[in-house]
């Protein structure tokens, strides 16, 4: 079994990927001590895949995961980036260029989402791109939120795509786990040996403060309840993390990237220095 390594999920770095070119985010990413990545939300052009590969060489990161879409959700809106419906050889490509081995599809589209039938069908075109990666030396993955712990005939929806599927992964993220109300040390085992990769977040309650909320009364009471969830730096909330991580890296997980969905005003290398010091001080040096 490989090492166990520690990396960020760039989403949180797209800004600065805008503003400072994805060379320069990595180099600040190596600083921080994390040398292993999963891009998402960042344009695959081929200046950033020449500037990544720079990175790798100078600074030895790791592009462990990259992601893509599906296919275009409707016939008039386009899918914000490559799609293996319409740019399978490019993406196949630029995973070689960087010795990327995971590709992960971020969300389920709109257009699957609703019935059993739908995730279904869904499942199928996974798979069938799963196949034909595979033999490019690449896993597929699917990342969950919450919406997949829907039931359909009694069973969630994230559990017919694993029972309808052999070669599609999925990535497992701990938090939204938690908020679809699932505890994610009984969750992770149902997905042994088909979850490489993971996302590491905390869950914490929010500060209330009502001028953050609109309306009046009792809808701005319970706009507040809907609202004051938050995504958390590691160690910062109420996440049994470490035997979460446990519970994962005997289920399979090779990757543990640390990410936030929303930085609430916070620096986001500031964020990723808090989770990375958790990660230290709870034993984890040597996965970085």
């Amino acid at each position: 079994m490989m090492r166990p390594q520690i990396g960020v999920q760039m989403m949180m770095l797209k800004q600065e990927v805008a503003e400072k070119g994805i060379y320069n985010v990595l180099r600040s990413i190596d600083t921080l001590g994390y040398h292993a990545v999963e891009v998402s939300q960042i344009e695959m052009t081929e200046h950033n895949i020449s500037e990544m590969q720079r990175a790798i060489n100078d600074f030895n990161i790791n592009i462990a995961a990259m992601s893509c879409g599906v296919e275009n959700i409707s016939t008039t809106q386009k899918y914000p980036g490559d799609t293996l419906q319409h740019n399978f050889n490019k993406i196949v490509a630029d995973c070689h260029a960087v010795d990327c081995t995971i590709l992960r599809i971020g969300m389920l589209p709109i257009n699957y989402m609703g019935s059993r039938e739908k995730t279904l069908q869904f499942a199928s075109i996974c798979e069938k791109y799963a196949k034909k990666l595979k033999k490019e030396g690449i896993d597929l993955y699917y990342h969950a939120h919450n919406l997949e712990f829907v039931r359909y005939d009694d069973k969630f929806m994230l559990d017919i795509m694993r029972d309808h599927t052999e070669q599609l992964g999925f990535e497992l993220d701990i938090h939204w786990l938690w908020r679809a109300g699932l505890n994610p040390i009984d969750i992770i085992p149902h997905y042994k040996n088909r979850i490489r990769a993971i996302h590491l977040k905390d869950y914490r309650i929010g500060e209330i403060d009502m001028t953050q909320y609109p309306g009046e009364g009792q809808e701005k009471i319970y706009y507040m309840l809907h609202m004051i969830t938050q995504f958390a730096e590691l160690g910062q909330g109420t996440l049994p993390l470490k035997d979460i991580i446990t519970s994962a890296l005997n289920n399979g997980s090779e990757y543990f990237f640390v990410e936030q969905d929303e930085l609430y005003g916070s620096d986001p290398y500031d964020c990723l220095t808090v989770s990375r010091d958790y990660l230290i001080t709870s034993g984890y040096k040597s996965w970085f």
